[in-house]
């Protein structure tokens, strides 16, 4: 029982990382429009931005989630310039073409750049222990797994007030809802689309750098399997319902580490994508209350 409840604690904090990185997806895919399939390199920049900052900068948590913002925000232009602006109106395969092609681009680039050996993030977060006893069951709790879990909580009340008190925030609603009404008031549809996917691709830089952190090391290949977990997620909130999205990713991320507590650690992907199989199977519009349901 002890070990299932550690367990339980691992899968909340690796599920609240998943849940970022699906609200970051969601924001993409509901106000551009389109599915991208450069979220595990936006991820990947992120968290080598923030490596490199740690290593000149000494151990600031706070400015290495700044920089793996920054660094995934600005990929995030190039990635709209070149994938989504010039084909809002052509079939959506030719931007999902380009997304895959950039996507190869980017990770090459990175192992050219950056190099091919892996990069450790060694004592990020101090290496503390607090224990819980439940009369006699004790539940640990790492610093870092605290650090994590009240970050994303932050992140996401950041957005949702962004969302909802903004005047940018407003706009990204009104274009995810409905792109031809937003532009007959007046509001930049591209330029929106623009902040928005920028947006979106930086919540996911910071995710591949809380994921970094999370593992100790990483690798320029490491974050293909984490875009899929983000997808998938994304899915199983209905693609644009950031706060189904969340809980998709929570989910996903609790089953694996139960999983896990049964069988070895090599089948937690096992564990995570035939939930999405069962759970599509059962409610194809996943967790959302309709499909569609918007930001």
């Amino acid at each position: 029982m002890e070990y299932v409840l550690n367990q339980l604690i691992n899968g909340i904090c690796q599920g609240a990382i998943y849940a970022l990185m699906a609200i970051g997806y969601s924001t993409i895919v509901g106000v551009v429009g389109m599915v991208t399939f450069t979220y595990g390199e936006i991820m990947m920049i992120g968290a080598y931005g923030a490596f490199y900052i740690f290593l000149t900068c000494g151990n600031n948590i706070l400015l290495g989630l700044l920089m793996s913002f920054a660094c995934s925000f600005v990929l995030g232009i190039a990635v709209y310039k070149l994938c989504y602006e010039r084909f809002f109106n052509a079939p959506r395969h030719i931007s999902l073409l380009c997304t895959i092609g950039f996507s190869m681009l980017i990770k090459n680039l990175a192992q050219i750049v950056f190099g091919p050996e892996t990069k450790s993030m060694l004592n990020i977060i101090p290496n503390r222990i607090f224990t819980l006893h439940l009369g006699s069951i004790a539940v640990d709790f790492r610093l870092l797994q605290i650090v994590i879990m009240l970050l994303v909580v932050f992140l996401a009340l950041l957005l949702t007030f962004f969302f909802n008190r903004t005047r940018a925030g407003i706009a990204l609603r009104a274009v995810s809802q409905n792109k031809d009404a937003a532009y007959l008031v007046g509001i930049n549809v591209r330029r929106t689309a623009l902040l928005g996917n920028c947006i979106g691709c930086g919540f996911g830089g910071i995710a591949g750098c809380l994921l970094a952190i999370y593992y100790i090391n990483f690798q320029s290949y490491t974050f293909g399997s984490f875009s899929m977990k983000a997808f998938s997620a994304s899915v199983l909130g209905g693609l644009v319902d950031l706060r189904m999205s969340a809980l998709g990713g929570l989910c996903l991320g609790i089953i694996e580490n139960l999983g896990i507590t049964i069988s070895s650690a090599t089948f937690r992907d096992v564990f995570a994508f035939g939930f999405l199989i069962l759970m599509l199977i059962i409610r194809p519009q996943g967790f959302a209350v309709k499909k569609g349901t918007r930001v």
